[in-house]
């Protein structure tokens, strides 16, 4: 027996959302899905949520539970219960709730369409299909397991305090086609994604890797965007030249230099945003904060500047 402590809303009957809890037996094999409409079914039926295969293939039953987003049909109910014998129940995170645990995608689906989630040749399309081979297919093999669920989008921290930010769910979806052999717009695609909102805004948190029930897993595939980026030249922007710097510094000599990182990444010739850096920096100054002109050298340096080297052959 445990019990369900499910966040409501209902704003037709009132404008706050509140928690209700309903008590359940979980039989074994039960998932959260079918416990849901247990509830629905039996104790309450204006419980709301969205539903569709139960088989972990449309994404309709993404919800938050115990904190952090998963597919309802996907997870065994038992296996959620808390050391208090709960299950917290909540809609999903970054976007409004309708009723109950149904929130509105239509944020989510606006930045999908951002990305332009279509081939588009540079070619006219040919008398027969335009094929792969199978290496080329493995590019944009993981990125072609998202169901667009939510769930990643959902816990995504970055969204939390900058709602113009892709979300992970965009940027996974504009990397199958980035990185697609058919495509013909790669520079296109990957100068407007370095835009601000875009690839470089991703804070690399890792929680959309953790969230993703299947394969996709977005951070890495903003990853590989970002590879594409600075292999196409697409290098005027913050996030690319903080990148360039960081790698600069420690293949030259083995560490980080925390001085020159920030003057790099706005730009030796960007008069605004250096002059943006001098609050910051006169702060980190009088509080002792800055690190040391010189910096003490590290054991076993050269063999992380051997990595570098090793790499770039």
């Amino acid at each position: 027996m445990a019990t369900f402590r499910i966040k409501r809303y209902n704003p037709e009957k009132q404008p706050e959302s509140y928690y209700e809890e309903f008590q359940l037996d979980i039989k074994p094999g039960m998932t959260l899905l079918d416990c849901m409409n247990e509830i629905k079914w039996t104790l309450d039926g204006s419980l709301t949520y969205r539903m569709s295969c139960r088989s972990a293939i449309c994404g309709s039953c993404a919800v938050k539970a115990n904190g952090h987003s998963l597919l309802a049909c996907q997870r065994q109910g038992a296996h959620l219960v808390k050391d208090d014998e709960t299950i917290v129940l909540e809609p999903l995170g970054n976007m409004k709730p309708i009723k109950d645990l149904a929130v509105d995608f239509k944020p989510f689906w606006d930045k999908v369409d951002k990305v332009n989630p279509y081939l588009q040749p540079d070619k006219k399309a040919p008398k027969e299909e335009r094929k792969q081979s199978p290496d080329q297919f493995r590019l944009i093999d993981d990125s072609s397991t998202c169901i667009m669920c939510g769930a990643c989008y959902s816990d995504c921290n970055m969204l939390e305090v900058d709602d113009n930010f892709l979300g992970p769910a965009a940027l996974a979806k504009a990397q199958r086609f980035v990185q697609d052999s058919r495509d013909g717009k790669t520079l296109e695609r990957v100068k407007y994604l370095s835009k601000p909102g875009g690839i470089w805004d991703c804070t690399h948190c890792g929680e959309c890797v953790e969230r993703c029930p299947k394969p996709a897993q977005p951070f890495h595939r903003i990853k590989e965007i970002m590879t594409v980026a600075l292999d196409q030249g697409v290098t005027n922007n913050n996030g690319a030249r903080h990148a360039l710097s960081f790698a600069k510094l420690v293949k030259s000599s083995g560490s980080l230099n925390e001085n020159i990182i920030p003057v790099e990444t706005v730009g030796f010739f960007n008069i605004k945003g250096l002059f943006d850096l001098l609050p910051v920096g006169l702060r980190m100054f009088f509080k002792g904060k800055n690190p040391p002109i010189l910096h003490k050298s590290i054991d076993d340096v050269e063999d992380v500047k051997r990595i570098y080297m090793e790499l770039d052959e």
